[in-house]
């Protein structure tokens, strides 16, 4: 009689314990439901120097895509190169509450005042194409590598040209275009061939404003062998003062990103090569990076993105109509 009390009665509490342990799990199971579905978006920021540039236009429609897929938001700003203006735009993404922000500045250096109050309000940052200089580090720099797209080039005129007359369209304020300039520059050097620049243009990257700077080249009626330019819409530019001018006689015309214009100018045969930058990577690899920090993981402080030569010789072996 005992006995059968005493089963009764582990019985009665085994059925409790299991009803207890079976209404916690039920618990954690809601609690993580609950919470996962109430996670507030996280809303990114994105600013470059000019959306007047299809490769900024493509690298944020890929930055937006990775996002919204995580079920983020966006928002994008642009400051159409004026440095002042995207240092107000970032200020008011700040008053919206964004929670990160991917920053291509218009100039690295006078950038930091904006930067400085991301710090002061706890929000993080990432250079994204260029990079930041100053005393508020990034969280992380995402770039091609921009020394080695110069460096392609200078390889691919030492092996045609010996020797050359160059024109080098270029801007001085952003530390990409230095960079690919250095790298074209540093290789000449290294060849021991006499290469001359005979003309720089150091304050543009925009088709129709290089236009202009080309056209005050052309009016020195000087001859030259090759076209040094620091991006494709620069590129675009010297060759249409070049057509406007009559004076397309097989100079050398080289750009840096590999957009869709440029490589139909290298198919096409009015320009002779560019360096392919690949926003695709480049924005999956800020987008990881952001998502990494915002986990409480470590981060890559440098991330260099490779590039390649597209030539006549390659072009044809791609989707010229599309980016990398």
């Amino acid at each position: 009689m005992i006995n059968r009390r005493k089963r009764k009665a582990l019985y009665s509490a085994f059925l409790l314990i299991a009803s207890v342990a079976c209404l916690m799990s039920v618990l954690v199971i809601w609690l993580k439901t609950v919470f996962t579905l109430e996670r507030r978006p996280i809303l990114f920021g994105s600013t470059y120097m000019t959306m007047d540039n299809q490769y900024f236009e493509v690298l944020n429609a890929f930055i937006e895509n990775f996002v919204e897929v995580n079920g983020d938001r966006l928002v994008t700003r642009d400051p159409a190169s004026s440095q002042q203006k995207q240092n107000e735009q970032i200020l008011d993404m700040l008053d919206m509450g964004v929670d990160f922000i991917f920053v291509n500045p218009v100039d690295g250096r006078n950038v930091e005042p904006a930067l400085k109050e991301c710090r002061k309000r706890g929000v993080p940052f990432i250079a994204v194409d260029t990079e930041i200089y100053g005393q508020t580090d990034p969280v992380a720099t995402v770039v091609s590598n921009n020394y080695e797209a110069g460096a392609l080039i200078a390889q691919d005129v030492v092996a045609k040209l010996k020797n050359a007359r160059i024109v080098v369209l270029y801007d001085n304020k952003i530390s990409s275009t230095c960079a690919r300039f250095k790298g074209f520059t540093d290789t000449l050097d290294e060849s021991g061939f006499p290469y001359d620049i005979i003309y720089t243009a150091s304050g543009t990257t925009l088709l129709h404003e290089t236009m202009v700077e080309m056209q005050k080249f052309l009016d020195m009626h000087l001859d030259f062998d090759v076209v040094f330019a620091g991006n494709d819409p620069t590129a675009l530019g010297a060759l249409a003062a070049m057509q406007n001018n009559n004076v397309l006689a097989g100079q050398l015309v080289y750009g840096i990103d590999g957009s869709p214009s440029g490589k139909m100018m290298v198919s096409q045969g009015l320009m002779e090569a560019t360096s392919a930058q690949f926003p695709s990577e480049i924005a999956y690899e800020a987008v990881s990076a952001a998502y990494r920090y915002l986990a409480g993981e470590s981060v890559k402080e440098n991330i260099i993105v490779p590039v390649k030569l597209i030539s006549k010789d390659t072009v044809d072996s791609l989707t010229v109509m599309s980016w990398q």
